[in-house]
């Protein structure tokens, strides 16, 4: 009898804590972020002025344009709470280490290191990142992408800096 009662209250116990969570779930729900992307400036893209090759865009905007660039296409998840809150964190971060919208196109310099840190990341498989690639398979780059992505930084990289000589 004893043993009766300590299972009963604990499983009252238990269905209070879920009854818990799922209003704490439910609420949250009404706490999402917006998902607007900001308006970028007309012609500061990357792809705006001296596009990359075809191959290269397309690797580009596959792999890495959804956080570093204002044209993220916000999956179907980012709108559940609190995926959402995590998600939307993780653009923030990545529009503000590197942006294709705001490409510094009359700063070669900047233009410079941000390719050369491109190609670095792509290359040591530091970028794009492991999570992303689990549910995004174009984010999932072969190793002869990866080096003909790094391979391209590179290249842009050391044509800015002879047109700095």
């Amino acid at each position: 009898m004893a043993f009766k009662m300590k299972s009963d209250r604990a499983r009252k116990i238990w269905k209070w804590l879920f009854l818990a969570a799922v209003l704490v779930a439910v609420g949250l729900q009404f706490a999402n972020p917006s998902l607007k992307n900001p308006t970028a400036e007309p012609g500061g893209d990357l792809m705006a002025t001296n596009p990359p090759p075809p191959e290269i865009a397309s690797l580009l905007r596959g792999a890495c344009y959804d956080c570093h660039s204002v044209e993220t296409k916000w999956p179907w998840y980012s709108r559940v709470a609190p995926v959402s809150l995590w998600v939307m964190d993780h653009v923030k971060e990545g529009r503000q280490k590197l942006n294709f919208s705001e490409w510094p196109h009359a700063d070669p310099v900047r233009a410079r290191k941000k390719l050369t840190h491109i190609g670095d990341a792509v290359r040591d498989g530091d970028m794009p990142l492991p999570s992303y690639g689990w549910i995004h398979s174009a984010a999932r780059l072969t190793t002869a992408q990866r080096e003909l992505l790094a391979a391209w930084a590179d290249q842009a990289a050391q044509r800015l800096g002879k047109a700095e000589e």
